[in-house]
């Protein structure tokens, strides 16, 4: 699914925001390139993933996997701000393109992963008369001037959260600069 990605291999993404990440509006955290829009790293690459729908009340997912490498010393500042956004925008309310409301809550928690730093951002997104959220998940870890993220968009019960998915990107990462 890489070309439903919007990103590169060689450098910065192509839709730069100005708005810093520690400043954007709380609806960004469920897009999928809120990172490469307010955070711009260096360099930036990422590929579509999909669980498709199985059987029963498994609804599968979709979302990304991506790699951002920042200069020296900024990957710790964007953890830190994304970090800090979870924290502003713990409860929103968002009003879709057809006129719809969402009220969205929002948490932070360490990712159970060994490395400098690593956290998992989780929206819960509910319409009106809904009781079912939307959830979608996005775990981060840092290595160094190296921020691996998975983000596991808009799923209803998901059987599993995006650490499944992001230990083998995080062992994929260090196989390939160890080897």
């Amino acid at each position: 699914m890489t070309e439903q990605i919007d990103s590169t291999t060689t450098g910065a993404p192509h839709t730069l925001s100005t708005v810093p990440l520690a400043s954007m509006p709380c609806s960004q955290l469920a897009v999928s390139s809120f990172m490469t829009a307010h955070a711009h790293p260096v360099e930036d690459v990422a590929v579509a993933v999909e669980q498709e729908h199985i059987v029963g009340d498994d609804y599968g997912w979709f979302g990304q996997e991506s790699l951002d490498r920042y200069a020296p010393g900024r990957a710790a500042a964007v953890m830190a701000a994304v970090r800090g956004v979870g924290q502003r925008c713990t409860a929103y309310t968002d009003t879709l393109v057809d006129g719809s409301r969402t009220h969205n809550t929002v948490s932070v928690t360490r990712a159970d992963e060994r490395a400098d730093d690593s956290l998992v951002l989780r929206v819960a997104s509910t319409f009106s008369g809904d009781t079912d959220p939307f959830i979608t998940e996005t775990g981060f870890v840092r290595e160094g001037d190296v921020i691996i993220m998975v983000q596991k968009m808009v799923a209803r019960k998901p059987k599993s959260g995006a650490e499944t998915v992001l230990s083998p990107a995080v062992a994929a990462y260090r196989a390939a600069t160890t080897g």
